[in-house]
């Protein structure tokens, strides 16, 4: 052909240097648009998604020249958010356009600079709702990732700050709405329920089996004989029809497992996949049994072989068949260093027989002596499906830990299994039944039942030999399938991670398209034979010995084959060659999923809003959560909204609207006056997962107006100050300009309150104690500090106190009152007291008991004579002011420090002494501002040694207490028991274990005299009160509890300013508890009935807010250097060997002798233990643990670090005290008899060294057990050290190779170890199942009992269990 002039040929030469000017040129051009555009400015613009369309909102940042067109900047967002472009607005976020909420014009031709956009700095935009409705989301096909992305990879999927197997579903770049939409490979995949990764790959393999789906498809479940919830094969059926029919992406697997018999916790157990394949095979037969399938496991997946012995000698052979599922395969043999190179190399390995010899040699029936002989495996038949598990998990027995192995080993994707099978074993004329049937390979094929060819001769299992069928037969059997053998690869389950845990997915081909496809959880996709390949694990290095540790650790585990039979191998059912059960279990599902999908979208257009209400009779604020359509109108929102508050008996509907309100500043941001017809979308900007906003439903009275509330205004709640009642008035809400100035604030104010602007004081409470004065009448509120929502108090009296300055006038200091008071509950006594406090009574410090004994008497008459409390408290109240008042003139007159014969608090009798007294009115206030005249005579609470408070702030000692106000309190229950900690240890004993260090070289200052003690003291050194009045505002009346709480209890309602002492508030309240405040003690009460005793007396009450309760209870309270001590019985031979005796006090420099002399009375009396002071004995307390023995000469915070709220054990003795020293050593001994499977009795046992000879001679000594045959070993955990008598013989370190019981692994340094010592030789009983299983159940019930554990081994890896009755047994003893 010639060419024409046009395609003339050009010269090679020609050729290339126009094509090299043509690129030059090029790159010109794109270098002079880079420099252009390197000089224009660009604009940072940054796109905040505020839509619902996505579970996680997106953030975008895009970097534009200045010139881009608005077209093109919503183009751009689009494609990086993947939402259709025109679906969605932008709005301005930031800047001068800040408050413009019209939304960018997306068709306009300007350019982002001319639309208001600033180069250099940063643009926030927020991307929202148009029109009331959400972005459309870009399909996969045409958006910016779908699963192309993953065809190439293989492993497990990338998980944010994910461990194991955790699900990835859950993770922040997980979208629900990619669940909702089907892989394009048209294959669904299944959601990780935690860990389920496992059950996930061979349920997808099964569902990919079309032998399997079809035998599944035709059993038919029969709903009138089984529940279709614990139906495994019926559960299976509906996930692989939801498999095959189902649009979703993927789709839950929870339906199954609850047929197994599962809860919640399993999906967080990871289990071996082989494993889990067993177990469901061994459960399918057994709900499949006496049905069309109950051999299809069977002849799906079983395969039989020979395991034999044969003599070298003569020939005999002995041997029995095995059927197996499995073949599990060696990575690497045992000892070797070499791993196999292939499936095929560990197959031919797998039947390679072993000979044996020596040692080892095997009994011949027919030689009658011991022979070498060969032994080995050799399959018989291959199944239909042939699985292979490549057995990576081994132990090292150098670290004694499971492993995983890495090594290479390659599979083929055609597996002949022919070479496996030898015919001319069959042909061997010396092969002879034997009764032995030779040991069985470790790990290998299990023989679970015999196959129906063998199930007529009862004797096959014995090894008998089966003549039925003639060599010849036999012989042309084998033949014919061997020549059969060829199997394909269509299933190979991956596991990735080590040993200890990992993931699991399955690489399975479609018998459709022979496609590769990974299924991993809910993600399918494409893979190809290089992917295959990947999953053989190992490294590109030579293979040795360390080359596992450098591998990669995703391979294969589990391969599947199936057989290569054209007459056998059958493809998916058809949906028109469905069962007929099949086919309307489809339509079924299809329904549920269309009704899931509707409800969905009605879910994905509901506004889900907060929703307040402030009931207009109960007065109290309600909350719920308001969801209504977007297209429901706003009228139609206020009914729903009336009836979800229930408030058709309060109020009409017509009386209430809808504001919106910002719940944390309670603020109401505007009302929507004219908007009744408008959708609740528009109003509210969209459905949204969260709002910025709440709202509130606002009711009215009848003959009320509702108030217009404008976007911009600011709530402001303003309370009247009255000066001559000191009251203030309760709020009354005005709505503000911040730009108003304070002279148009007051006028606003005036209109709403009718009072005077002229005389108005106004005072902005800003924060907590910040109350400013509004003084300059031309600052703008906002100047002023003004938010969205403020409080202020106004006064407008003409008294003189406007002339006084701010901070010292009435009203500075009724708003410091009225800011730091607070509302407690105090809850009395239930009973009077009694004798042990009738010595507390006031009494005249001359020592004249008259009154005391007056007071007795007076108890002692009838109780109808006894006064109400509120009479009582009336009375106490009357006289407390009248001391009050005189108190007051004395001060005046100058007669402060006059002194008096008897303490002023003589003259207000106790409730005790007013018994026969009269009663006037219920309700008085009590403002106590008393000056004490002469405080050495006064019995009260003690102060710290700073200054006395003034009105305005706390003294120094007590700011630096504030800040841990509650580390002095004592966590107790109501049952005044220790609450244990998470470690198992209480409070009182970390608290000691850190005290211990910081009394080293400690010295006597203030901080720990009165911190180390856990108390304030009352009283200074001399014994004389320190406490001191401080004009601190104290108001109290009865309280009547609600019904239930409480019946029988006395109640006062208290109003006290918080900056108040315990000290001086227990003064306060000691008119109503009926004795001096030494002898009544302060409980907080916290949520579930927890209490704290508050026992710092010189901390304020800051730490208290409105509403808490108090308890009072009677008891002395504490001295400086006293502790409050929780006194237990030990009793090391009961069940349970801890018993709470008794309270009692110790004090500082008190030596242990003096504190048990002090114990003798109070436990005659309180506990009927009438004991001598040389028959018991007290030592530390942890937890249950006994600990360190107490010496009569120990002396407490000397030898004995001491706590409040402390805890030790008494401990009767047996004999005299055995221990003088501590140098000594206490132990508690207990003999173990394996002979006759009991434990005696506890021994203690005082050594004078840690000698571990001395503790063996000292055992031997009270046992009789010669000295060489002690054995011992230490017991574990809490106190008594319980261990099954199943386990105390394996479970023990025995006879532990140390010369020294203070190191490892015994580390015994202190009092009270449990040592367990046992004779040597002495065999263990031998235990028959019955015995066994019966001694098994006491164990776990005495041990269930006591709170231990029935063992104290390692956590063990949890069975995998599937139950056929769809619940578990929870049967301790089931295992």
């Amino acid at each position: 052909m010639v060419p024409s002039e046009e395609n003339q040929l050009v010269p090679k030469e020609d050729m290339f240097w126009s094509c090299r000017q043509s690129i030059f040129a090029e790159m010109k051009k794109k270098f002079s648009q880079v420099e252009s555009a390197a000089e224009e400015p660009r604009v940072l613009c940054i796109i905040q998604d505020t839509t619902n369309s996505k579970t996680v909102n997106e953030r975008v940042t895009l970097n534009l020249p200045a010139s881009t067109p608005l077209k093109r900047l919503f183009e751009d967002v689009a494609s990086k958010v993947g939402y259709v472009n025109g679906t969605f607005d932008l709005v301005w976020g930031n800047g001068d356009n800040v408050t413009d909420t019209t939304p960018i014009d997306q068709n306009s031709d300007k350019t982002i600079l001319d639309a208001g956009f600033e180069p250099g700095k940063k643009n926030f935009l927020h991307l929202t709702d148009k029109d009331g409705e959400q972005p459309h989301i870009m399909p996969e096909e045409s958006g910016t990732t779908d699963d192309s992305a993953q065809d190439r990879f293989i492993g497990p999927l990338p998980r944010e700050g994910s461990v194991g197997c955790t699900n990835d579903y859950v993770s922040q770049s997980y979208s629900y709405s990619s669940v909702l939409s089907k892989s394009d490979t048209g294959y669904v995949g299944l959601v990780n329920q935690a860990m389920t990764c496992y059950l996930n790959s061979l349920l997808q393999t099964l569902f990919m089996t079309p032998e399997f789906r079809n035998a599944l498809y035709k059993w038919e479940f029969e709903e009138s004989e089984e529940d279709p919830v614990t139906s495994i094969p019926y559960q299976l059926q509906r996930l692989f029809v939801l498999l095959q029919t189902s649009k979703k992406r993927a789709i839950e697997t929870t339906d199954v497992t609850r047929s197994f018999g599962w809860d919640s916790s399993e999906a967080w157990q990871q289990h071996d996949v082989q494993e889990l394949c067993r177990v469901m095979f061994d459960a399918l037969e057994q709900k499949w049994k006496q049905t069309e399938q109950a051999d299809l496991i069977n002849q799906l997946y079983q395969g039989k072989l020979k395991d034999y012995v044969r003599c070298l000698e003569c020939g005999y052979e002995g041997w029995r068949i095995d059927t197996y599922l499995d073949i599990p395969l060696v990575i690497r043999p045992y000892g070797s260093n070499q791993a196999f190179a292939s499936v095929e190399e560990a197959l031919h390995a797998f039947i390679q027989p072993e000979i044996l010899d020596g040692p080892n040699q095997y009994f011949c029936e027919r030689c009658k002596k011991k022979c070498d002989a060969r032994k080995g495996l050799r399959f018989l038949h291959f199944p239909y499906l042939l699985t292979l598990q490549l057995k990576r998990f081994d132990f090292d027995y150098t670290t004694m830990h499971r492993i995983k192995l890495n090594d290479r080993m390659t599979f083929p994707e055609e597996l002949d299994m022919s070479v496996f099978i030898d015919v001319e074993d069959e042909k061997s004329p010396q092969t002879e039944s034997c009764t032995d049937s030779g040991a069985e390979n470790e790990g290998s094929c299990h023989s679970d039942q015999m196959s129906n060819d063998f199930s007529n001769d009862d004797g096959v299992d014995e090894g008998i030999c089966l003549e039925s069928n003639s060599a010849a037969e036999r012989i042309s059997k084998a033949g014919s399938e061997k020549s059969s053998l060829l199997y394909e690869l269509f299933s190979v389950m991956v596991h990735s991670g080590s040993a200890a845990g990992g993931h699991y997915y399955a690489c399975i081909k479609s018998f459709s398209d022979d496609q590769w496809y990974s299924f991993n959880d809910q993600h399918v996709s494409k893979i190809t034979q290089e992917d295959i390949k990947k999953t053989y694990g190992g490294s590109s290095g030579s293979r040795g010995y360390y080359s596992s540790a450098f591998a990669s650790s995703t391979n294969a585990y589990m391969l599947i084959y199936r057989l290569k039979d054209p007459m056998r191998n059958a493809k998916f059912l058809e949906a028109h060659e469905y069962p007929e059960h099949i086919k309307q279990l489809v339509q079924k599902e299809r329904e549920l999923e269309e009704q899931e999908k509707r409800q969905r979208e009605i879910e994905r257009n509901t506004c889900k809003i907060k929703l307040f209400c402030m009931h207009p009779t109960k007065q109290i604020m309600m909350e719920n959560k308001l969801e209504v359509h977007k297209d429901r109108t706003l009228k139609e929102a206020v009914e729903i909204a009336y009836k979800l508050m229930d408030l058709e008996e309060a109020v009409p509907l017509d009386c209430c609207r809808l504001v919106k309100y910002d719940e944390f500043h309670d603020y109401l941001e505007r009302s929507y006056e004219g908007e009744e017809d408008t959708p609740m979308g528009l109003l509210l900007g969209g459905v949204k997962s969260t709002y910025m906003f709440d709202l509130l439903l606002e009711t009215r009275r009848p003959d009320q107006i509702f108030q217009c509330y404008k976007p911009g205004e600011v709530m402001v709640k303003v309370h009247v100050v009255d000066l001559k009642t000191e009251s203030v008035a309760p709020p009354i809400s005005v709505r503000a300009y911040l730009n108003q100035t304070v002279s148009e604030f007051k006028q606003l104010i005036s209109k709403a309150t009718h009072l005077p602007a002229e005389t108005m004081r106004v005072v902005l409470e800003r924060c907590y104690n910040d109350l400013r004065l509004l003084n300059v009448s031309s600052k703008t509120l906002k100047a002023e500090g003004f938010f969205r929502s403020n409080k202020v108090f106004i006064e407008s009296s003409e008294s003189l106190d406007r002339h006084v300055a701010y901070t010292d006038s009435h009203l500075w200091k009724l708003l410091d009152r009225h800011a730091n008071t607070i509302r407690l509950y105090v809850s009395l006594p239930e009973q009077s007291p009694g004798s042990q406090f009738r010595r507390a009574v006031y009494q005249k410090p001359s020592g004249d008991s008259g009154n005391l004994d007056e007071a007795c008497e007076r108890v002692k008459g009838p109780v109808g004579n006894m006064k109400s409390v509120e009479a009582i408290l009336e009375e106490s109240t009357e006289k407390l002011k009248s001391l009050s008042l005189q108190q007051q003139q004395e001060g005046d007159n100058g007669d402060s420090s006059k002194s008096t014969e008897a303490s002023d608090f003589e003259n207000i009798e106790s409730p005790l002494n007013e018994i026969d007294s009269s009663a006037s009115a219920e309700n008085r206030e009590l403002e106590n501002q008393i000056q004490i005249s002469d405080p050495e005579n006064l019995q009260s609470e003690e102060r710290s040694d700073s200054d006395v408070n003034n009105d305005r702030s706390t003294s120094s000692v007590d700011s630096d207490i504030l800040s841990s106000s509650h580390s002095s309190d004592t966590l107790c229950n109501v049952d005044n028991a220790p609450l244990p900690l998470a470690n198992g240890l209480d409070s009182h004993s970390i608290t000691s274990s850190r005290r211990s260090k910081a009394n080293q070289g400690k010295k006597e200052t203030w901080d720990t005299a009165e911190e180390d003690s856990g108390t304030d003291s009352e009283y200074d050194d001399s014994g004389k009160s320190r406490g001191e009045a401080q004009y601190m505002y104290f108001k109290s009346e009865p309280y009547t509890v609600d019904e239930g709480s409480g019946e029988g209890q006395k109640w006062l309602m208290v109003h006290v300013d918080k900056r108040i002492t315990l000290s001086a508030f227990k003064q306060h309240l000691e008119p109503f508890v009926g004795v001096p405040s030494s002898h009544f003690k302060v409980f907080r009460v916290y949520a579930s009935n927890q209490e704290f005793e508050s026992v710092r007396l010189n901390e304020t009450l800051s730490s208290f807010s409105d509403d808490n309760k108090i308890t009072i209870r009677l008891g002395r309270a504490l001295k400086k250097g006293e502790y409050r001590v929780k006194v237990y019985q030990l009793l090391v031979n009961e069940p349970e060997p801890c018993k709470f005796l008794l309270d009692a006090v110790f004090a500082k420099g008190m030596t242990v002798r003096q504190s048990k002399e002090e114990l003798l009375p109070q436990l005659r009396e309180q506990c009927g233990l009438d004991l001598t002071i040389d028959r018991f004995r007290l030592r530390k307390k942890t937890w249950k643990n006994p600990g360190t023995v107490f010496l009569d000469y120990h002396i407490y915070e000397e030898d004995i670090n001491i706590s409040s709220n402390w805890e030790v054990f008494l401990e009767i003795l047996d004999g005299i005290e055995k221990m003088k020293s501590m140098s000594q050593l206490a132990v508690l001994s207990r003999r173990w008899r394996p002979s006759e499977m009991k434990l005696d009795s506890f021994q203690e046992v005082v050594l004078e060294s840690s000698s571990v000879e001395e503790l063996k001679e000292k055992l031997s000594e009270i046992s009789g057990i010669p000295l060489e045959n002690i054995e011992f070993a230490k017991g574990r955990g809490t106190f008594p050290c319980d261990i099954s008598i199943l386990e105390i013989h394996q479970e023990l370190d025995w006879n532990p190779k140390v010369s020294t019981l203070n190191v490892w692994p015994l580390y015994i340094c202190d009092d009270g170890a449990v040592i367990f010592y046992r004779d040597k030789t002495e065999e263990l009983m031998e235990l028959t199942d019955e015995q066994r299983n019966e001694l098994m159940k006491k164990e776990s019930s005495r041990l269930q009992k006591t709170g231990h554990r029935v063992t104290y081994s390692p956590r063990k890896e949890k069975a995998l269990k599937i139950y056929l009755d769809g619940a578990p047994n929870k049967d301790l003893t089931q295992d």
